[in-house]
């Protein structure tokens, strides 16, 4: 089986001060543990960027450069990256349409694709 991992999973387990942090930590532990294939996007990790280097102020979490660098490096050696295709565009934009997706929404239907 391959679990999909969300940007807020990946956000929680770099946030020791936050209270979901030690049940995400425990939840992916678990996986790798039981040797379950976790999985992810580029655009989870670019997410993951947008907020880690987003200034504590814009409600992110204000991480220097080289700390940020570090803990994608951290996610690559942990999880799997799927490619995006020309085909998971295509599923994304029938999703939307669909099912009139709209706004930041737009962002969870590419995950789905």
């Amino acid at each position: 089986m391959s679990v999909f991992i969300d940007t807020n999973v990946l956000l929680r387990t770099v946030q020791p001060s936050h209270s979901m942090h030690d049940p995400a930590v425990r939840a992916v532990s678990a996986l790798i543990n039981a040797g379950e294939a976790i999985t992810l996007t580029p655009q989870i990790m670019a997410e993951f960027w947008n907020v880690a280097t987003r200034p504590l102020e814009n409600n992110g979490f204000g991480f220097p450069h080289n700390k940020a660098r570090e803990e994608l490096t951290r996610i690559e050696n942990f999880f799997s990256l799927l490619s995006e295709t020309t085909e998971v565009y295509r599923e994304w934009k029938r999703l939307v349409v669909r099912y009139g997706v709209t706004g930041v929404r737009a962002h969870d239907a590419r995950i789905v694709a």
